[in-house]
């Protein structure tokens, strides 16, 4: 394995270490009733740069940045595990109907395609999140149903290159249901496609949460990366520049670890790449 993977799969696991520990200390303080530590306001201690008491700072109520941060990586990963259960299987059961099928009902799986993909992602989140109100489960929905569609297109794509092959002609002479042709011989031979649609669509994700909670649409009350950010930005002038700078590249890592991941996944695991070398 490269060395440069090596070093993403390490810090992955950093980041997948804060975002648990940011979910324990979350579950406790609720267990509690209490007053989370990273939501303890300390006006004495506003505007302290990195020191050795407070690692990356406190914001303009006395609260730690570090703290802050690490409850943003907890709700980055729930948003971007979240939104990949929803889109993820819709789109990969609308890519095998239509790839499998062809025909009228590879029509209706264009025209949805179509029609989702010509919604603005914005607006349609907003409107779920005034339905089912603010927070994160709006988000999940929101940003889950409008980022199928990229999933669909490339599983139909691969699907209708494998429904003529002669593994999926013998399981049809064989007398083999439609569903287990499928999901038992198809959905396996597309299966790295998923994978990589994940390592695209998570990083993805959390940005779209990021861009809406600096907005005021997405999370209240938790430190989410994008309300940190909001927060931050009207003190730049005055020179308090760690919030900013330490959410924005715990966004920038995250970020590039997953676009990395994602050209080595599609690199080992795309047949068509392997073939090459």
């Amino acid at each position: 394995m490269k060395l440069s993977i090596k070093i993403c799969l390490i810090i992955l696991a950093a980041y997948f270490a804060a975002a648990v520990y940011g979910e324990v200390q979350y579950r406790v303080a609720l267990a509690r009733d209490v007053t989370p530590a990273y939501n303890v306001v300390n006006t004495k201690e506003r505007y302290q740069p990195p020191s050795a008491e407070h690692w990356l700072g406190t914001d303009n109520l006395g609260r730690d940045v570090g703290l802050r941060l690490v409850q943003g990586t907890r709700i980055a990963f729930h948003v971007g595990i979240m939104t990949s259960l929803i889109a993820i299987p819709l789109g990969v059961f609308l890519g095998l109907l239509g790839g499998y099928f062809g025909g009228k009902v590879d029509s209706v799986v264009v025209w949805l395609c179509a029609t989702v993909a010509s919604m603005p992602g914005l607006l349609f989140i907003l409107a779920i999140s005034l339905v089912v109100g603010q927070g994160l489960m709006g988000l999940y929905l929101g940003i889950g149903f409008t980022t199928w569609v990229g999933v669909c297109r490339t599983i139909r794509a691969e699907v209708m290159k494998h429904r003529d092959r002669a593994y999926v002609q013998a399981a049809k002479v064989l007398g083999y249901s439609h569903l287990r042709i499928m999901f038992r011989h198809i959905l396996p031979n597309v299966a790295h496609i998923v994978l990589i649609q994940f390592s695209i669509r998570f990083p993805s994700a959390v940005a779209t949460e990021v861009f809406i909670s600096f907005l005021g649409i997405g999370v209240q009350g938790e430190p989410s990366w994008g309300v940190m950010i909001n927060n931050a930005r009207a003190r730049l002038w005055q020179g308090v520049w760690w919030e900013m700078t330490f959410t924005t590249l715990a966004i920038f890592v995250l970020v590039l670890v997953f676009n990395h991941l994602a050209d080595f996944l599609r690199d080992r695991l795309d047949p068509a790449l392997r073939s090459e070398r």
